[in-house]
């Protein structure tokens, strides 16, 4: 049975975005100097669609975003300006290849979730998979400087990626936007000034 809307989800309808996600998404730029004029931008996890909606339209058409995820379609209509979305999976190396070849990106943020089982040990790991998969995919693919924003679920691991995202990036540091849920225990890390090599 779907969860009735909160606050943050009838505002999202109300301002004509897919998701409560958004609203993350908006507070994490506004705290943090992660988005660049004319920037290449890459989505992972982007269905269904309220963070590529919104980098769009903080970038005004300066810039380009690149939007990944499972899921078929999402909300950005299709022929977009300055839009391209990969449907497929980030392990696989096809999807990987078609990623690679809009590189180097200036930000990268993935709001990417596991399916949830409902154990919490399990959910968090899977998790981090998927984090520490976006951290390779930066490592390969962000432009000197850039930066990254990454949700996790709590409860597997933190300590280590942090310290990883410090070795890649001048500065690291988790954050939880007001618009997570209160019972969530996910949270984004956030890495500006990334170090290549």
């Amino acid at each position: 049975m779907p969860r009735p809307q909160d606050h943050f989800g009838r505002k999202a309808r109300a301002e004509g975005y897919p998701a409560r996600s958004v609203f993350k998404l908006r507070e994490i730029l506004e705290k943090f100097p992660l988005l660049r004029p004319r920037a290449r931008v890459l989505d992972i996890g982007a269905a269904p669609g309220s963070f590529s909606i919104l980098l769009l339209e903080k970038l005004k058409g300066g810039g380009e975003v690149t939007g990944v995820d499972l899921a078929p379609a999402i909300a950005v209509p299709a022929g977009t300006p300055g839009y391209l979305y990969i449907s497929g999976d980030i392990f696989e190396e096809g999807v990987y290849t078609r990623i690679r070849s809009r590189a180097p990106f200036d930000l990268i943020v993935s709001d990417a979730a596991p399916a949830t089982t409902g154990t919490r040990e399990l959910d968090a790991a899977q998790s981090m998979a998927l984090a520490e998969r976006v951290l390779d995919i930066a490592a390969d693919c962000l432009s000197a400087g850039g930066s990254l924003a990454v949700k996790i679920f709590q409860g597997a691991g933190e300590r280590e990626y942090l310290a990883r995202l410090r070795s890649r990036f001048k500065t690291a540091r988790g954050f939880k936007p007001q618009a997570s849920r209160s019972e969530s225990f996910e949270t984004y890390y956030i890495g500006m000034g990334f170090i290549p090599g």
